[in-house]
């Protein structure tokens, strides 16, 4: 059986993958755990992941190719959910989250890191 491919991907783009699944989380009730999941997942945690998708392609500008290989999915994955994504914006509570999540990331993370003293 072939084994499957995987990108190196950096400890950064990790952290901030996982920052747009628990923002998702916190906002949706769908555990992070749950939407992390590498089986077949329910519908609420499928939408939720694509929510988090599409966060991470949005707000940190990341091309489909770098959301797809932080989160271990290919990249018509991504583009799949960020049509749906697109798509559900036309519901006012759906389109109103997905803002204020933006905004919160952008300004969560707009500035340099800050570097801890050791």
């Amino acid at each position: 059986m072939p084994r499957s491919y995987r990108v190196p991907v950096t400890e950064a783009d990790r952290i901030r993958a996982g920052l747009a699944l628990h923002l998702v989380a916190a906002c949706t009730g769908v555990s992070a755990e749950q939407m992390a999941g590498t089986d077949r997942l329910p519908p609420p945690a499928c939408r939720a992941r694509w929510l988090a998708f599409y966060l991470a392609h949005v707000a940190y500008g990341w091309p489909l190719e770098r959301v797809g290989h932080a989160y271990g999915v290919n990249r018509a994955t991504v583009a799949g959910a960020c049509r749906w994504a697109e798509d559900a914006r036309d519901r006012p509570a759906l389109d109103a989250l997905l803002d204020r999540l933006e905004d919160f990331t952008r300004t969560l993370l707009g500035d340099a890191p800050v570097v801890l003293p050791r």
